[in-house]
């Protein structure tokens, strides 16, 4: 996993995989380019343990319609080519079935901003730019809940956004190809983050989730963020377009 002189944009620096995946990148070589919404702190935690040469956080806010042009534009300002890009960044607001209509239509629009809305016009820059530097690679975090629904009827939003950004990749992969352009799918299980612990509520607690997965543990965040800069270093370019489960045998298809 030799990433020396490659640069990498990783959405979501700041959050539970996203800050465990910018120490892993920074330590096998990368530059990265950490971005993150509010939480600079946590974002700058994760990458403080390499020289600050390397790395640099920015700012901006997927909720909001230009978000994603405004991170690529800084970004682009700060590494004149960009290698990788790796579409993490996520939310996860409920939209309860039986709620009133201003959560569901809120939770609904909030989803898909942050989630395929925003991170699709990232793509479309990141594509742009690897078409006209010779290639490039994307790696999309999507989630079981794509494959087989969520078990928690309130995440119905968080699961369809997760199958399309899937689909995303997978179209990219398949029509750009030619053009050195490599989109890889990590579809992790439950992770644990502070996020999926506070999630466990749902199911009767961490212990309840635990004794219902085949391994009897969550997925641990540096298995994800191992599985990134592997993808990333490109090794296995006839990979593109593959969906890779980190779920521990619970969800095998």
């Amino acid at each position: 996993m030799d990433l020396d002189g490659k640069t990498i944009l990783l959405t979501g620096a700041s959050g539970g995989i996203g800050s465990v995946t910018a120490a892993e990148l920074l330590a096998q070589g990368a530059h990265v380019i950490a971005h993150y919404a509010s939480r600079r702190e946590d974002a700058e935690a994760a990458c403080s343990h390499a020289p600050p040469d390397r790395w640099t956080t920015i700012q901006a806010d997927l909720s909001q319609p230009g978000g994603a042009r405004a991170l690529w534009r800084d970004a682009h300002q700060w590494a004149e080519r960009i290698d990788t890009v790796v579409v993490n960044a996520a939310t996860m607001p409920e939209t309860h079935l039986d709620g009133d209509d201003e959560q569901w239509d809120e939770g609904w629009e909030r989803t898909l901003r942050v989630n395929v809305l925003e991170p699709a016009s990232l793509v479309r820059e990141a594509v742009r730019h690897f078409v006209a530097n010779g290639g490039g690679t994307l790696i999309g975090l999507s989630s079981w809940a794509a494959e087989r629904g969520s078990a928690i009827p309130q995440l119905s939003a968080y699961a369809a956004s997760k199958a399309a950004v899937r689909n995303l990749l997978q179209t990219i992969a398949r029509n750009y190809a030619r053009d050195g352009v490599l989109a890889y799918v990590v579809a992790p299980g439950i992770v644990r983050t502070p996020l999926s612990e506070i999630s466990a509520t749902y199911r009767g607690g961490i212990d309840a989730v635990n004794a219902m997965l085949a391994m009897g543990a969550m997925v641990e965040p540096i298995e994800v963020a191992r599985l990134i800069a592997f993808l990333a270093a490109g090794t296995v370019p006839n990979l593109t377009g593959g969906t890779i489960d980190v779920n521990g045998a619970s969800h095998i298809r």
